[in-house]
């Protein structure tokens, strides 16, 4: 692997394995100044969403950046409220607008909200198949949101982009999607930081002589999640991305394994409310 090595997708589409999450990134020169430094270290991969309010900017870092569109993997997000409202092409093409694209390579529902994603889902295959989107996946999606998603669809969700860290390692959620296909994507890979401070990810990261986060980091990647973990700092930045030349040995990974206590940091997708 390398910072250029890619995921096939169940439609063909490749990703690639690590991005830049922009979460909680002010719009603005902020954003853009991650985007900008992302695209000159090597990250070909920006996760944005419209809730990130700051879908603009990474579209502006990008097409001022002088790297070809293609070459650039994007993914957006549609809203809940969009959904609760029935007006997801409308918000489809408001983020088309705000990026300054004429597609999205991957365009995920954010939330499974109830009695929405279903109908959501149908206006998504239609997105796809007009070629504005060249992939449609899920975010935080259990089994049984899948299997009422199953009823109706016509496209298999390319990905699941759900809360993945070693201490909420959902593997029987993974072991399910993973078995129909769909790539799993990590959001919150260091645990909003709280993992940087483990004594055994500690203890690992100095017997490799690397940094606590960039253990955390090739763990997700030796576990086959695509992931991108979110800084604006030009260090951090370049940091995450150095992550290429070592390994973890097994004992290492059942190690870090050992972590999980199903801890989440973020919403339970069977109790947002927003």
């Amino acid at each position: 692997m390398d910072i250029h090595s890619t995921v096939t997708l169940n439609n063909g589409v490749e990703i690639p394995r690590l991005g830049l999450g922009v979460f909680m990134m002010s719009d603005g020169e902020e954003t853009e100044s991650a985007v900008r430094t992302a695209l000159e270290v090597g990250y070909r991969h920006i996760d944005t969403a419209k809730a990130y309010g700051n879908e603009a900017s990474v579209g502006k870092a990008i097409r001022e950046s002088g790297i070809p569109r293609e070459d650039i993997f994007v993914t957006t997000k549609l809203w809940n409220a969009a959904m609760r409202e029935g007006n997801e092409e409308e918000e489809f093409y408001a983020s088309l607008r705000r990026l300054g694209f004429d597609y999205v390579d991957l365009y995920l529902i954010h939330w499974p909200v109830k009695e929405a994603y279903v109908r959501a889902w149908s206006i998504m295959e239609k997105l796809y198949d007009k070629g504005l989107i060249r992939a449609i996946g899920v975010s935080n999606f259990n089994p049984h949101h899948m299997e009422t998603l199953e009823r109706s669809a016509t496209i298999t969700p390319a990905a699941n982009q759900i809360e993945l860290h070693p201490f909420l390692t959902q593997d029987t959620v993974c072991a399910y999607f993973r078995g129909k296909g769909i790539a799993l994507e990590s959001w919150s890979p260091l645990g909003r930081g709280a993992l940087l401070n483990d004594p055994v990810i500690a203890r690992i990261a100095d017997r490799l002589n690397r940094t606590p986060a960039q253990v955390i980091l090739r763990w997700h990647l030796q576990q086959d999640f695509i992931v991108f973990p979110k800084s604006v700092r030009r260090d951090r930045i370049i940091e995450n991305a150095a992550l290429f030349d070592f390994s973890l040995d097994e004992k290492q990974m059942t190690e870090i394994n050992a972590l999980n206590r199903n801890e989440r940091f973020g919403a339970d997708p069977d109790t947002f409310t927003f």
